[in-house]
């Protein structure tokens, strides 16, 4: 039982990346969505392509996130949990990386 329920925690913390980059795409705001935490956001050269592409990026790690999140079903003494654990990490690192790269670098007002 508790396998599920942790895995159930996993799952809600990647739906809620999902909705908020659902929400980032759809938005028909004037200013630009923050990527860092208690940062502002960038000044950028199309606002509403910016929160698109952060968007997408949101659902992408969400969806991510829920995927290796699995490993936590094989038990709270498993050692494949460590899956879970790297797997997190690497993909926030990633996203981070991805977003500076791609994002930041296109829109952003030079």
């Amino acid at each position: 039982m508790e396998t599920i329920i942790g895995f159930v925690i996993w799952l809600v913390v990647s739906l809620l990346f999902v909705i908020f980059g659902i929400f980032t795409m759809k938005s028909k705001k004037a200013k630009p969505f923050g990527f860092w935490a208690n940062a502002a956001a960038p000044e950028v050269t199309d606002v509403q392509g910016y929160n698109k592409a952060l968007g997408k990026l949101w659902v992408v790690f969400g969806v991510a996130f829920g995927i290796i999140g699995l490993p936590l079903l094989a038990g709270q003494n498993s050692a494949i949990i460590i899956l879970s654990v790297l797997g997190a990490m690497f993909l926030s690192v990633g996203t981070m990386i991805y977003y500076t790269l791609a994002i930041e670098a296109r829109y952003k007002k030079k």
